[in-house]
């Protein structure tokens, strides 16, 4: 039978309980838009769709989706998430969680997660302060910022959740902004198609306390020059004029203009989100502004087996082989007597 969903089809019964104006907002309306195609290809039903979150703004999104939902602990959705799809891989299962969710208490399981290549969906919800706390650093602010708990200016260096996925070992690794509901959307159905674990980060504002935090480069009047649109077997050309591009100069990358110093197209490196060799991948996934454009899309998509499906085979491996099928022969086996 062929599923046809809505949107509509993914919206819960409860009112929307985000600050006006956040980025939240966006994100949510990108899933639902994303899940329809997503039920589609994969023949999923409606009630395969589960989605997990830690603690933070971000993680009141279970109440919002007309699916199941499990609204857990901070820093441990990637846990919980894991085992529900080790328990039931023919659930889909998406974590929704931020920066500080993910990055800080939850690091240790976002790692591993990404790691093991469970096959979940880590949606990675950006805007470098703990919200819902009233504005404290985050592990992604960057340094020198002043918040409630860095009166002086933050002393440590951020994480780049990019840069984390690749020494992970990460599999899948793309990036959107919370305005670009259209480019969300497209990375969130990649990232439903990637067997293993996928990592979305969303470049998100909060309205309350990081205001315009990423306008340097995701205003609309000029994130055509400060960002580039990465597509798999596309040359890396961004700008309003489509005349700057992407280069490797040795073991770096380069921002060139076309039509200068003898540049044409034909010098543009092309994308290759398959590579399984990571480098260029973490250079793009790593790219800051203003020296570089920021890398929005999917960066990094290599298939190498997800965890859940390796422990399925290899428990049927296991079971093909045992000479033990049940506790009542365990307990018969081997050496055994009889006390009277």
């Amino acid at each position: 039978m062929e599923l046809k969903y809505q949107p509509k089809d993914f919206k819960s019964e409860l009112e929307v309980k985000w600050c006006p104006g956040c980025g939240d907002h966006a994100i949510l309306a990108a899933v639902q838009k994303a899940l329809p195609t997503v039920a589609a290809e994969q023949n999923l039903g409606h009630e395969r769709f589960v989605f997990v979150s830690g603690i933070g703004c971000s993680s009141r999104f279970p109440y919002y989706m007309n699916t199941f939902g499990f609204h857990s602990i901070h820093g441990r959705a990637a846990a919980i998430a894991s085992g529900v799809k080790v328990a039931n891989p023919d659930l889909s299962v998406w974590e929704v969680t931020g920066d500080g969710d993910a990055l800080a208490i939850g690091g240790n399981h976002f790692i591993h997660a990404v790691r093991r290549n469970v096959d979940i969906n880590i949606l990675l919800f950006n805007n470098e302060i703990y919200g819902l706390t009233k504005g404290q650093y985050s592990p992604t602010s960057k340094l020198g910022k002043i918040t409630k708990t860095s009166p002086f200016g933050t002393v440590e260096k951020p994480f780049l959740p990019g840069e984390l996925v690749m020494g992970a070992r990460g599999t899948f690794f793309a990036r959107s902004i919370d305005a670009e509901l259209a480019l969300t959307q497209k990375c969130l159905e990649e990232a439903a198609r990637h067997e293993g674990a996928s990592v979305v980060e969303i470049l998100q504002n909060c309205v309350i306390f990081n205001d315009k935090v990423h306008n340097d480069f995701a205003d609309k009047s000029v994130r055509a020059d400060r960002t580039i649109v990465l597509e798999d077997g596309q040359p890396m050309i961004f700008g309003k004029d489509r005349n700057k591009g992407l280069v490797q100069a040795g073991n770096q990358l380069a921002v060139v203009t076309i039509g200068e110093n003898g540049i044409t197209e034909a010098d543009i490196l092309v994308h290759n989100a398959g590579e399984p060799n990571p480098i260029v991948h973490t250079m793009l996934a790593t790219m800051q502004y203003p020296e570089f454009p920021i890398a929005l899309g999917v960066i990094r998509n290599v298939v190498d087996g997800a965890y859940d499906v390796r422990v399925r085979d290899q428990v049927e491996e296991v079971r093909q082989k045992a000479t033990i099928h049940s506790v009542q022969e365990l307990l018969e086996a081997g050496e055994t007597w009889t006390v009277e």
